[in-house]
């Protein structure tokens, strides 16, 4: 059951990532087809993260209301769907419409995961599927770097994103006939769906200080790795005067060490809690140790001149934030308790929306500046930034259990 379902979820991360990174290779060919800005492709990636962390929350109550396997079909079959009519717009107002409509329906891929996982497997194995996810998002970005890049070209950007939908049909068709409803062999710690308990208390939720600094964390983290999904590849055009297919490549390669990151930072996270009982050591120490390590290598970055350089160091910094990304999604589980799509929901909105902040200002500046080394400047200030919280950050246990 484990097996089965993490591989399924993966595999959805792949595809749903896949997809929403498909903009960044041919960014350059869109501006110039539909007479757009670089500020103004920055507003289209800002839409499709405000999109996704707004329906957070209202996607996490699906999924307490319907259950993860559910919720998560319906909300793959409708992004992958988005996918494919994005390519149908003919302008700004329709390019942005329908990306935030696609966010929107991407909102509740990990808030369904988190539970689901929360249901099936252990405090002492969730950092290893949390990574695995995160893998998954590495490589599900990777491969639509890579992908891309090879098809743009014999194919246009509108057909590019037409044939991306078919692996989100076919995993939804899959996910529906083969995998058992999560819910239904759940964990204590994760009761039916139909036990009844009192409404969420967002407001406490809201000011608890700890919630409070791992959104921050994820905040920052998200924004920082925005940037593999979004401007990467033109960053690397601009600066180091690679041609898009190339860039292709080269923002694969950060993307697929994140894969490795994300698997060994869960791994080791899992191991020092079996062996301590230590979660402040597990979660906060790894990551706290990760992203440090980020925020050094991001700023070596800005220094080197050469696209291998670049993409060395900015490799090292995909693998430590990956690393880390799994602890916090293993503590949004133990602080939810019998609310984790709740506290996991809450957390997810604050990294999409510094997400969608990051691309949206970077746009911004290199149309005001044309400096596009300042992407490695926000790069770096973003890491640390997450480093600072986990610093301060100690995980408890669950924030909002109902009375019994």
């Amino acid at each position: 059951m484990k097996t089965n379902l993490l591989s399924f979820l993966c595999a959805a991360t792949v595809v749903a990532y896949l997809q929403r990174s498909a903009l960044g290779v041919p960014s350059k060919a869109i501006e110039r087809e539909l007479e757009l800005t670089s500020g103004d492709m920055g507003l289209v990636w800002l839409a499709w993260y405000i999109g996704y962390a707004v329906f957070q929350l209202p996607s996490g109550a699906l999924a307490e209301r319907f259950g993860s396997k559910p919720a998560l079909v319906g909300f793959a079959v409708m992004w992958s769907a988005l996918t494919g009519l994005t390519g149908c717009a003919t302008g700004f107002t329709g390019l942005l419409s329908l990306w935030c409509a696609m966010g929107v329906a991407q909102a509740g891929i990990f808030v369904c995961a988190t539970k689901a996982v929360a249901a099936v497997f252990p405090n002492t194995e969730r950092a290893f599927a949390s990574g695995a996810l995160a893998c998954s998002m590495a490589g599900g970005a990777a491969l639509s770097q890579w992908l891309t890049g090879e098809l743009f070209g014999p194919l246009t950007w509108q057909q590019v994103l037409f044939a991306y939908t078919l692996p989100g049909f076919a995993w939804a068709l899959a996910f529906a006939l083969v995998v058992p409803n999560p819910e239904r062999g759940a964990l204590p710690a994760a009761p039916p769906a139909d036990v009844p308990r009192a409404p969420t208390p967002w407001g406490r939720l809201f000011t608890n200080p700890h919630m409070v600094l791992l959104c921050v964390q994820q905040f920052a983290r998200a924004a920082a790795t925005a940037l593999f999904f979004t401007w990467f590849p033109r960053y690397l055009q601009e600066t180091k005067g690679v041609s898009a297919a190339e860039s292709g490549t080269l923002s694969a390669i950060p993307l697929i060490v994140g894969m490795f990151g994300g698997l060994l930072g869960g791994a080791i996270s899992d191991v020092i809690l079996s062996r301590t009982r230590n979660e402040r050591l597990a979660r906060q120490g790894t990551a706290f140790v990760a992203m440090a390590l980020c925020t050094g290598v991001s700023v070596g970055a800005y220094f080197v001149d050469t696209a291998s350089a670049v993409v060395v160091l900015v490799s090292a910094a995909a693998f430590c934030a990956y690393a880390a990304g799994g602890n916090a999604y293993a503590i949004s589980m133990r602080m939810g308790g019998t609310r984790v799509a709740a506290v996991f929901a809450t957390m997810n909105m604050a990294g999409n929306v510094g997400a969608g902040v990051f691309p949206f200002a970077l746009g911004k500046i290199a149309d005001t500046t044309g400096d596009w080394n300042l992407a490695m400047v926000l790069f770096a200030a973003l890491f640390g930034c997450s480093a600072v919280c986990w610093l301060l950050l100690n995980p408890k246990g669950a924030l909002l259990e109902d009375p019994t």
